[in-house]
């Protein structure tokens, strides 16, 4: 998808869009790569590779290139404009919220298929739940799609697949359910859609704590 509008890229984008990619390189080329998924990748919470600073680091690493690529598409084409809009700090400080509140409903969701698979089959059945790993920027993304559709509604999105254009709102929107829709039905499964939503669930949060303050207007 793309947005219409020629923009140069912000600081903390570009610095991000760059952390990003020294991660996928040093997970891909380092001979300790597979350690440093398995240290700061995200882990259900009653797993025994569970760490705390997991929320943060695990937006940080992708599953390969093409995961990483349409990440980083998405934080440039829209990132660009609300970092010139919200300011650097702002912006940085929206990023994290959606990423790590992506995380924390991720950690809420996967406790609880836990529970459930350990009380209606035991240990063992439960046991697959404990070591799938979450990664990507999707969540904190994700709260920038919907950052782009509550502040600028009626701009015009063009998607790629399929070719077409509709409003910012309606597209945030028609994700935002379809998100809902995989993440109850189970389809599209190895997919963090609750993830998805937690993102953009924080980032709505924090955009009206902030409205609410006066800081912003929409």
């Amino acid at each position: 998808m793309y947005v219409q509008r020629q923009i140069s890229t912000p600081p903390v984008v570009k610095n991000l869009i760059i952390a990003n990619c020294v991660a996928l390189l040093a997970t891909t080329l380092l001979p300790f790569g597979d350690e440093l998924l398995t240290r700061f990748a995200l882990f259900n919470v009653e797993s025994p590779l569970f760490h705390s600073y997991q929320v943060f680091t695990y937006m940080f690493l992708h599953g390969g290139v093409s995961h990483l690529f349409f990440n980083m598409f998405a934080l440039w084409m829209f990132g660009r404009q609300l970092e010139l809009e919200l300011g650097s700090q702002r912006f940085f400080t929206y990023y994290m919220v959606c990423g790590i509140g992506a995380a924390l409903l991720q950690l809420g969701v996967g406790y609880a298929e836990y529970a459930h698979a350990l009380d209606a089959g035991g240990l063992n059945a439960a046991m697959r739940f404990l070591y799938v790993p979450t990664v990507g920027a999707s969540g904190a993304v994700f709260g920038l799609l919907l950052a782009f559709g509550v502040l600028h509604p009626n701009n015009i999105v063009m998607l790629i697949f399929p070719p077409i254009a509709m409003k910012a709102k309606w597209f945030v929107l028609i994700y935002g359910l379809l998100e809902l829709f995989f993440g109850l039905s189970g389809y599209q499964s190895g997919v963090a859609h609750f993830a998805h939503l937690g993102g953009m669930l924080w980032g709505l949060a924090l955009l009206y704590w902030w409205r609410k303050r006066g800081n912003l207007r929409f």
